[in-house]
């Protein structure tokens, strides 16, 4: 199992020694966030730092930005870290790309599908397999002179990693993406039911075995030094479920338990404002559903029966309120739980 955490993205003074210990303490890697900061900037600091350690975006938003644009981005990241860069991304909702960024919206799986496409065709030309020719629907690149070719590096170009909620995405993830950037609102019925027999028909439609395919994510990680920090992350883990259950775009996750009605239920309390009491809608049982739960003692055997011969890679973000809170034996721990997935050496 990879175990990835996250950077200290407000302020750039901290991330190199944040970064430091992290990769000595055994994490196989960091992802950062576009909410608040930009997700480039502190993996720059975070590469230059290691020497070990992956870097992802997990995710940064595309439609904002060209498709140029981030792959001039996940060049330099790549070129300057030995190849250690993954460009994780993702399509975030309507009104994020009209109201908050003031882009111009369309379907967003076809339109992520040439992304990635665009995006694999510039480094493909930089590489040196030939003129840079891509033309579809959304995305059209033809013009690339040597001025603006970026200097060579020695590894392969950058893994492309998706974030995928429905149908329609997962299938693009798997047939055009490396790997799949699952949401935690999710159980392990709903990734058994729903999200694998997608996933797995779209890898074998690209030509590609699941070894070579990572899953990472769909679930939150509830463990801390005694029952009373476990206690103190589950009620925090109770509120993100009843927060993303009162979307309607989640409410298969519940629908798959049969218990449909409690999405409609949080819904209909976000929109008379009964925010500070959603949580209270939420039993124990359904949080163990979407969470591996228990002490740093317990917390390894939690997660192989939560996620174990799913998924890939999780994340320890959540886990803790700094990545040191998560000894490094345990880590070490996680890393030996058995998994599909075999990144390239």
């Amino acid at each position: 199992m990879r175990v990835f955490t996250t950077l200290p993205q407000e302020d750039l003074r901290k991330v190199g020694p944040a970064a430091q210990a992290i990769e000595a303490d055994g994490f196989t890697g960091v992802s950062t966030q576009e909410n608040r900061h930009d997700p480039f900037l502190s993996l720059a600091v975070a590469g230059v730092a290691t020497k070990r350690i992956e870097l992802h975006t997990g995710v940064a938003i595309s439609f904002p930005r060209s498709p140029m644009v981030a792959a001039n981005i996940g060049w330099d990241l790549a070129a300057s870290t030995d190849g250690r860069f993954t460009l994780g991304l993702g399509s975030q909702i309507r009104p994020h790309n009209e109201k908050r960024f003031s882009v111009p919206w369309s379907a967003p799986a076809p339109r992520m599908r040439e992304y990635i496409q665009a995006v694999r065709a510039i480094w493909a030309a930089w590489k040196g397999d030939g003129k840079l020719s891509y033309e579809g629907k959304h995305y059209r690149f033809t013009l690339m002179t040597p001025n603006f070719v970026p200097e060579p590096y020695d590894a392969p170009a950058p893994r492309i990693g998706l974030a995928a909620v429905g149908p329609a995405m997962l299938k693009v993830a798997a047939e055009e993406s490396d790997a799949a950037k699952l949401h935690v609102f999710c159980t392990r019925q709903y990734l058994e039911n729903r999200i694998m027999p997608i996933l797995a028909e779209g890898i074998a439609k690209a030509g590609r075995k699941r070894e070579d395919f990572e899953i990472s994510g769909g679930g939150f990680l509830v463990t801390g030094k005694d029952d009373e920090a476990v206690a103190k992350l589950f009620d925090w883990v109770r509120y993100r479920v009843a927060f993303y259950g009162s979307t309607p775009a989640y409410w298969p996750v519940f629908e798959e338990h049969g218990i449909g009605d409690l999405g409609r239920k949080l819904n209909a309390m976000t929109k008379a404002g009964q925010w500070d009491k959603i949580a209270t809608e939420v039993s124990d049982d359904v949080v163990h559903l979407f969470a591996a739960v228990g002490r740093h003692d317990q917390i390894a055997k939690a997660i192989e029966a939560r996620f174990g011969g799913l998924v890939d890679s999780v994340s320890a973000s959540a886990s803790a309120s700094k990545p040191s809170d998560l000894p490094p034996d345990l880590i070490q721990d996680i890393t030996r739980i058995p998994t599909l997935y075999r990144p390239a050496a």
